[in-house]
């Protein structure tokens, strides 16, 4: 979801469409004027479907952003912060913090689903209502399409299976049968997996049968099934670094450079010598003022290098992830979020004490598995 540009806010949350979404309502649309309408409504005029189609593809797009404003709305309202709300080429992503309770945790799931259910009926209705007056026929079947697309997306989201509602909802409710959520997380994240690896199969046979959107299935399936092993990587990072503070995890003494010295003395200079692919900056009282990564450098043009200073090209501060020596890792590594990201910042005040990278994590997390394996 990196590629995705911020369009405003929806329900106070920030709302971000990715590049994907054209390609989205491209695709509908073109099938909805293309194929469905005028299989339905012979005759009418390609204008008239190409209008008609584009509509139906927008009225879907909004639909998508209703599922998701659901979610949003329930976490918020049992006291979940949510972070953004992104549209994409598979659907919508609502970003938020783990629910602290079952019970909200199966609010929060099942609210997306019932949207798409209860629009798909109103659509439904709609269509069937207008169909009766004369000239309202093409509206019409547009509602209908729409109509059993909700209804689709309600039922398969409901799919027992993370990172499906579905899948949510299974978890929610094993997790308060059983007291033990990671349990719960990990039946679900591998439930997601064998879904995925089932629709890549039924999608890639349908397309051997010379179904076209058998592709689609077989995409949707690869995100179900990559997601869903995320999904278990996470709950088994979460379940070795929990109680670690980030004094454990963090490199000390950290290696750092000078914010006000040019691109080119740093390439002529620190930077041969750089352990670390991102390096905390300095400012002339010694305190962190940001993050060069090297990587960034390469792209500069070799006559700027000579006036740029190393703060001009950094990631300030400002949007780095910070924290404390004793803060736990798990809430530190929870700030995560683009463009800070890794590596992680400790600061004691305004001293840098430390820096915890991606490697560090690894490090720590097979160690930790290594003792807990031994100790069995």
């Amino acid at each position: 979801m990196k590629n995705s540009l911020p369009v405003g806010r929806v329900s106070g949350v920030p709302l971000r469409i990715h590049w994907t979404v054209p390609l989205l309502v491209f695709l509908f649309g073109y099938g909805l004027a293309g194929g469905t309408l005028p299989a339905w409504l012979p005759g009418r005029s390609t204008t008239a479907y190409t209008v008609a189609g584009l509509v139906g593809a927008l009225l879907l797009l909004l639909s998508l952003l209703a599922h998701e404003s659901a979610h949003a709305v329930a976490a918020r309202r049992k006291g979940i912060p949510v972070h953004s709300v992104t549209l994409w080429a598979l659907g919508g992503m609502t970003e938020m913090e783990k629910p602290a309770a079952p019970g909200a945790a199966f609010l929060v799931a099942v609210s997306g689903p019932l949207t798409s259910l209860i629009a798909g009926g109103a659509a439904l209705g709609a269509g069937a209502g207008l169909s009766a007056g004369p000239g309202w026929q093409l509206p019409a079947a547009v509602l209908v399409w729409l109509g059993w697309a909700n209804l689709l997306l309600g039922v398969f989201n409901l799919l027992p299976a993370a990172p499906l509602d579905g899948g949510r909802v299974v978890q929610a409710v094993m997790w308060w049968r059983t007291g033990d959520r990671e349990r719960a997380e990990r039946t679900a994240g591998r439930s997601g997996q064998i879904l995925g690896i089932l629709l890549i199969v039924l999608g890639w046979l349908l397309f051997l049968r010379g179904a076209w959107s058998g592709l689609w299935l077989a995409l949707i399936g690869f995100f179900v099934m990559i997601a869903a092993k995320a999904e278990l990587q996470q709950t088994s990072l979460t379940s070795a670094l929990r109680g670690l503070r980030a004094a454990d995890a963090m490199s000390s003494p950290v290696e750092t450079a000078h914010d006000w010295i040019t691109v080119q003395r740093f390439i002529d200079d620190p930077a041969i010598d750089a352990r670390h692919s991102a390096l905390p900056l300095l400012d002339f009282d010694g305190s962190p003022s940001g993050v060069l990564q090297l990587s960034q450098l390469t792209r500069i043009p070799v006559p700027q290098r000579e006036t740029l200073r190393l703060r001009d090209v950094a990631t300030p501060l400002s949007q780095c992830t910070t924290c404390a020596p004793g803060d736990l890792l798990e809430e530190a590594l929870k700030q995560l979020r683009p463009p800070g990201g890794l590596p992680i910042l400790v600061l004691d005040g305004r001293h840098l004490t430390g820096i915890i990278t991606a490697h560090d994590i690894v490090r720590l997390t097979q160690r930790r598995r290594l003792r807990r394996n031994g100790a069995g």
